[in-house]
This record gives C-alpha cells, sequence and structure tokens, in this order.
C-alpha cells in the first residue's frame, strides 16, 4: 500500500491541473546516489498494463513490480523546510539514507 498525505496530495492535484491533465503520479526506484537506490517521481497519463495503481487522498500512484518491492508501505509527504520544499519519502523498508536525502538503502 502506497499512501499520500494531505499535503502532498494538494501539491499533486495543484500540478497536475497546471500541466494540463494526467492520471497521477509514477512513483519509481532507480539504482543511484550514495546510498544505492533513488526516488524517482513522473507524472503519468497512462499506466502499463503490470503497473499498480493505488488511489491516496485523490491521487493516483502508479508503481512498476520491480519498484514496489522498495516501496510497499511508503507515504508520500511534501514540506517546507526554510526556503526549501519538496517530497519526502517516509519509507519503512529503508535501512539507511545518505546525509543529503536523494537515496537510500534496504
Amino acid at each position: 500500500m502506497i499512501t499520500v498525505s494531505d499535503k502532498a496530495a494538494r501539491h499533486v492535484q495543484r500540478s497536475l491541473a497546471k500541466r494540463g491533465g494526467g492520471m497521477g503520479l509514477r512513483l519509481a526506484v532507480k539504482t543511484s546516489g550514495c546510498s544505492g537506490l533513488a526516488y524517482a517521481l513522473e507524472f503519468v497519463d497512462k499506466p502499463e498494463s503490470e503497473d499498480q495503481i493505488y488511489e491516496s487522498n485523490g491521487v493516483t500512484i502508479v508503481i512498476d513490480p520491480k519498484s514496489h518491492v522498495f516501496l510497499d508501505g511508503t507515504e508520500l509527504d511534501f514540506v517546507r523546510e526554510g526556503l526549501n520544499e519538496g517530497f519526502k519519502f517516509n519509507n519503512p523498508n529503508a535501512k539507511a539514507a545518505c546525509g543529503c536525502g536523494e537515496s537510500f538503502a534496504v
């Protein structure tokens, strides 16, 4: 299960409206960063046949099967820290994260 916080849902919905539409957001994992894995986000217009689809707070989240193993149980949040803002991944599968928060290890 993947969940989206209220703040993240509002941000995604505003972004989709500015974009002019879309089905939702793709959440994936790629090999990268100093800890081994990094999160990837992109808008989705149409899912692939093998994708898993979740609905949370009015937002559709699409995940490919390979990424699902690393992301199951994750909450997608949107935070503001000082002058910076962005998505925060509350992932119960992450055992370690790099100092910059861009990558994680399981």
